[in-house]
């Protein structure tokens, strides 16, 4: 992270000479009254405290559990890394805000914490796409399942959708440190997302708002075409079924998945496209609330509560600690 925010500095200087710019922002949070700290506090920190006991122990019961050493366990442990980082990427700081009564974040420090947001949103949207093809092939093909998902190939769209998150958070990076920000420097946000810069740069921002629209459009549309025909494929596959146990046990496997992919989904869509009486500011804080908080968090409940494998692990490693004290 020195080196990334070393980066930045050095760029930033060549990019603006001697013309004079702030040097930190001021974070508004999610709210400004005095009132409402306490209680965002304690939520917030409650809400990081479980994504993170609850992700670890599905990363834990993934790599301790060899019954669980499958291409979707594969996955599951990188969308649950990838919440953690997620929502450590803006609570703590917005925590210790609130708790030290300081709302400013060096300008490295924003774009740095800009970069790693993008980082993880598309890291999970991409995952949740590799998910899907996995369940296709299960339920589709599964004769050829071992054959298709060999390890290294695994491993490989593994590595992809990190590489790919990480080309697109640097391709937003190094446009926006090309920007100008003069006067104002106070972003109505808990964390340093890029919308919200955007528009507070004094400078031209048509690029990088066209940058967003595309390369956005594209993260969203690619993976949900894929994750759309996967489950028509597998609706189709599982309705030749004859017998209801066989159906069930068909959709059993992927249920977990679908109720995620619907959770990630459905809030782009509540957010984004449905008319609402909410401000539009708050709309930024709204979706950044749900994609690094409420999501990560609600992905163990849903994958223990709806998945017997992961149950079983999780229940083996907990009476595994147990006994050992």
């Amino acid at each position: 992270m020195k080196t990334l925010c070393s980066f930045l500095q050095i760029s930033r200087n060549m990019h603006q000479g001697n013309q004079t710019t702030i040097t930190e922002f001021i974070l508004l949070g999610l709210s400004n009254q005095a009132e409402h700290q306490n209680l965002l506090f304690v939520l917030f920190l409650g809400m990081y405290l479980v994504t993170v006991v609850g992700n670890g122990l599905i990363i834990l019961a993934i790599s301790l559990d060899t019954y669980l050493h499958t291409p979707m366990y594969l996955f599951l442990a990188n969308l649950s890394f990838a919440g953690i980082s997620s929502i450590s990427n803006s609570v703590p700081k917005m925590l210790v805000s609130i708790h030290t009564n300081s709302q400013s974040i060096s300008y490295e420090s924003c774009i740095t914490q800009m970069y790693f947001s993008i980082v993880f949103v598309v890291t999970d949207n991409l995952l949740l796409g590799t998910m899907a093809y996995d369940r296709f092939v299960a339920i589709c093909h599964p004769l050829n399942y071992i054959t298709l998902m060999r390890p290294r190939f695994c491993i490989l769209l593994t590595v992809i959708s990190w590489l790919l998150s990480n080309i697109i958070a640097l391709t937003h990076t190094l446009l926006l440190i090309q920007l100008l920000f003069c006067d104002h420097n106070t972003l109505p946000h808990f964390f340093c997302d890029l919308a919200p810069l955007l528009k507070l740069s004094c400078s031209d921002t048509t690029i990088n708002e066209l940058v967003l629209f595309i390369v956005g459009l594209s993260v969203i549309i690619f993976p949900f075409a894929l994750i759309f025909f996967s489950y028509v494929c597998i609706i189709r596959a599982v309705l030749r079924i004859s017998s209801t146990q066989g159906k069930w046990k068909a959709f059993s496997t992927c249920g977990s998945h679908l109720t995620v992919v619907l959770l990630f989904y459905g809030t782009i869509v509540g957010v984004y496209f449905f008319p609402s009486s909410i401000h539009p500011e708050d709309t930024d804080k709204i979706g950044a609330v749900l994609f690094t908080v409420v999501t990560p968090m609600m992905n163990p409940f849903i994958y223990s509560l709806r998945n017997k494998d992961m149950k079983g692990a999780l229940r083996k490693l907990i009476n595994r600690k147990l006994s050992s004290l």
